[in-house]
């Protein structure tokens, strides 16, 4: 693990792996570095790999206040990191953001987005707005428990019952650790609606067959309107990153031919 320190002076921790071309990993919402790291193994062999955690996560810092442009620097630090240019895969919420830092003009040569929750269909801007608002006052009254289950249900449609559950898990007070950072994507996912119209880099938009429908037709509309997007649907698949799965598609679509 190595440390660098983003525009604000925050510390963002990272792991650099294999050799070839850049690419940096943009993980989503309860996601740390580990959670990359079987796609960065598979990816190593084809690719030097960024694998970064995100402010609020894992051992980066977290500098008050939270604005998305902070966000986009971190990923700038990443790809200056890797080299000054670099393709970036992004995850879930994190390729919301990836596409928000195509958009600002990063130096990303190409974006492979797996499963972004955008658009989502009835969820406008607004949508994501309260639930931003929402998620803060929480954390306000040091409810870190119920915030995760407010992003869960509402953001995720876990059911409520489903999420009773989970809060008995042994991994729950990990995702407890990291709630101030749902607010973070919540303001994400409530980027500008015409964000795609200005991403100009050629861009992959993976969704998995077994994923909810509102997840797949997501990809779908996001893919048709990219000014170069790619749909790739595998079957099979779920919105978990399975390494052997997604590494092979990603790997396909960044190494020229």
């Amino acid at each position: 693990m190595t440390t660098v320190h983003s525009a604000d002076g925050t510390p963002i921790s990272f792991d650099q792996t294999g050799s070839g071309p850049p690419l940096v990993l943009v993980l989503g919402a309860f996601n740390e570095r580990p959670a990359g790291e079987a796609l960065a193994a598979y990816l190593a062999p084809h690719f030097t790999v960024v694998n970064y955690d995100r402010r609020g996560r894992g051992e980066s810092g977290d500098t008050q206040p939270y604005d998305v442009d902070r966000e986009v620097e971190d990923l700038g630090a990443m790809i200056e990191v890797a080299g000054g240019t670099a393709a970036v895969f992004g995850y879930s919420s994190g390729a919301v953001l990836a596409m928000i830092a195509a958009e600002k003009g990063l130096p990303i040569t190409s974006l492979a987005l797996y499963e972004p929750p955008y658009p989502l269909e009835g969820r406008a801007p607004e949508f994501f707005d309260q639930l931003a608002f929402d998620i803060r006052a929480l954390l306000a009254e040091g409810r870190r428990g119920d915030a995760v289950e407010l992003f869960q249900t509402r953001a995720v449609g876990i059911p409520p019952g489903v999420v009773a559950q989970i809060r008995q898990a042994p991994f729950w007070p990990a995702l407890e650790r990291i709630a101030p950072t749902l607010e973070y994507e919540s303001i994400i996912l409530a980027a500008d609606p015409r964000l795609p119209e200005r991403v100009v880099a050629p861009t992959l938009v993976i969704a998995g067959s077994d994923s909810p429908p509102i997840v797949a037709n997501a990809a779908k509309t996001l893919a048709g309107r990219l000014s170069d997007g790619t749909l790739r649907v595998l079957e099979g698949q779920t919105h978990d990153i399975v390494a052997d799965a997604v590494g092979p598609v990603v790997a396909g679509f960044l190494t020229p031919a």
